[in-house]
């Protein structure tokens, strides 16, 4: 019988609540503090207790699913705790494209897949001293908003840095993206997309609460100004959305473009792995020069705030 497994932490009562709900065996590869949490919930049929989720690296604990014939559904967690070539190194079968992740973990990736897909994106700052209006700091791969900041200009950018390293919130060495802020209504768009039934389908659109920015608004501007405190945009809860009707046209071609542009991209290099863990195409040398990857990253955004100059 097939199992559904996941890391205990994000999304994973959701997944595991769906997978029992069609009749999977569920299994939750749980760190031993939030053990107790986790055996609330009945339709968890079994436990893998670990000290940390890096664990699934090890052989012992790999072997340990697939003997349970076990599909592995990764989700921000996995990215937030292991590097691109630790998860592409897990040899259980992975839900969807495991190498995809990638482009999950570096923000430039992303933002080029979306640019690829015509999408609107705000502005890259490709240096602190570019920084000419308001933009919005943020750190790569699935950080939950932790060590998000906004700043106004270089100087304004140091001293927050500055401010949240002291703290301990980001390290010094972290590669940060910087983009203008667009202001607006936060809508998170949920699509799936299965290339079994060529079908794409839109779920749902959700809103973020993040603290403490939102409570931020409830101070008046007198206190707000005596504060050194850096705002943070730790998200801590989602609420669910109804868009306008008119504005679903729109949405649906974005999700479609996005697939479109996946598809191109993952059709340029296949990597020689045996397919012993779904779809493992892939678009990226898996050898990165650190000091190349930085250069194509900068020429890169460079391009991109040049096409965005001229189109204005």
């Amino acid at each position: 019988m097939t199992s559904i497994a996941t890391l205990g932490s994000h999304c994973s009562l959701q997944v595991l609540k769906g997978a029992k709900d069609e009749g999977f065996k569920t299994i939750l590869v749980c760190e031993k503090k939030r053990e107790k949490l986790y055996r609330r919930f009945k339709f968890i049929d079994e436990l893998v207790i670990v000290e940390k989720f890096s664990e699934i690296l090890d052989a012992k604990i790999q072997d340990k699913l697939k003997q349970q014939n076990a599909i592995l559904i990764p989700h921000g967690t996995l990215i937030a705790q292991m590097s691109s070539e630790e998860i592409e190194s897990i040899t259980v079968p992975i839900f969807g494209n495991k190498w995809i992740l990638r482009w999950e973990s570096d923000r430039t990736m992303k933002e080029k897949l979306m640019r690829e897909a015509t999408l609107p994106m705000p502005k890259p700052v490709i240096e602190p001293k570019d920084i000419e209006k308001l933009v919005i700091v943020k750190r790569q791969g699935a950080a939950g908003g932790k060590g998000y900041f906004m700043a106004a200009n270089e100087e304004d950018y140091n001293t927050k840095r500055n401010q949240l390293i002291s703290e301990g919130i980001i390290s010094k060495d972290e590669t940060l993206y910087i983009q203008e802020y667009a202001a607006g209504v936060l809508a998170y768009l949920q699509f799936f997309y299965s290339p079994l039934t060529n079908e794409l389908e839109f779920f749902g659109v959700d809103q973020r609460h993040e603290s403490d920015i939102e409570g931020l608004g409830r101070i008046p501007s007198e206190q707000q100004l005596k504060s050194k405190k850096v705002p943070s945009f730790n998200v801590i809860g989602n609420s669910p959305l109804v868009l306008r009707e008119s504005l679903l046209d729109e949405v649906y071609k974005m999700g479609e473009n996005f697939v479109e542009a996946a598809k191109k991209g993952s059709k340029k290099k296949i990597n020689s792995e045996p397919l012993d863990s779904g779809i493992v195409i892939v678009d990226d040398d898996l050898s990165v020069d650190k000091e190349s990857e930085l250069e194509e990253r900068r020429a890169y955004l460079e391009e991109a705030r040049s096409q965005e100059a001229s189109s204005d």
